[in-house]
């Protein structure tokens, strides 16, 4: 680096690369070291999220955010925008040498903004008619009962239906088959679902239970 920086800072500087790498393009790390408070940025990965580099000067809104929090209290999950105007959710964690005085901070910056217009176009999908509750309601009280029988006896086995056997999930179906979940309308296909084979290969193993009493 070509700004000096202080020893603390520098320690951390691969933790804040290694941030950056794992959440991606729109994860912006930044570490700034008060030493020089007007030109505070030591350190930047994917400055691209608010436009800054090394040599981008202190702002009186960020130096005003950091007088506010001068107090040393880290700060997560506080919305902004960034210059270029988009929705980032930030983290600031003040770091302090061993006489407890606060040497700089490192500000974790999050580019949210695909993702809130992501979430809109979901709440518009599942929009409903409120109006329909009521029958809905209906519908899931059956539901619910063939998910508590075919989930609990699927629970008894203590693993997930990935690592069962043929046989196991046969006497699964055998014992859906003696409670009568067969019965419910769906069944089948929600069986089918739940042990992670086709309705035919449920099919069979009823045939066989039935063949076999």
């Amino acid at each position: 680096m070509d700004k000096p920086i202080h020893p603390l800072l520098l320690s951390i500087v691969p933790i804040a690369k290694g941030v950056a790498e794992t959440f991606g393009s729109n994860c912006e790390v930044v570490i700034h070291d008060f030493q020089n408070i007007d030109n505070s940025i030591v350190a930047i990965f994917n400055g691209h999220v608010t436009g800054r580099t090394v040599d981008t000067k202190m702002t009186d809104s960020i130096l005003s955010k950091i007088n506010k929090h001068q107090e040393g209290n880290d700060v997560y999950n506080y919305t902004g925008k960034s210059t270029l105007g988009r929705e980032l959710k930030s983290t600031t964690t003040f770091l302090k040498d061993d006489e407890g005085n606060i040497v700089g901070c490192m500000c974790i910056n999050f580019d949210i903004t695909d993702m809130l217009s992501a979430r809109n176009v979901m709440n518009e999908l599942c929009k409903v008619d409120e109006k329909e509750v009521e029958v809905i309601g209906e519908i899931n009280k059956v539901n619910d009962v063939l998910y508590d029988i075919v989930e609990g006896t699927i629970h008894k086995f203590g693993r997930p239906v990935i690592y069962l056997t043929k046989d196991e999930k046969v006497n699964i179906v055998k014992d859906l088959e003696e409670k009568g979940v067969f019965l419910i309308k769906g069944a089948i296909d929600y069986v089918a679902n739940s042990l992670q084979v086709s309705r035919y290969t449920i099919y069979n193993y009823l045939d066989g239970i039935r063949e076999g009493k």
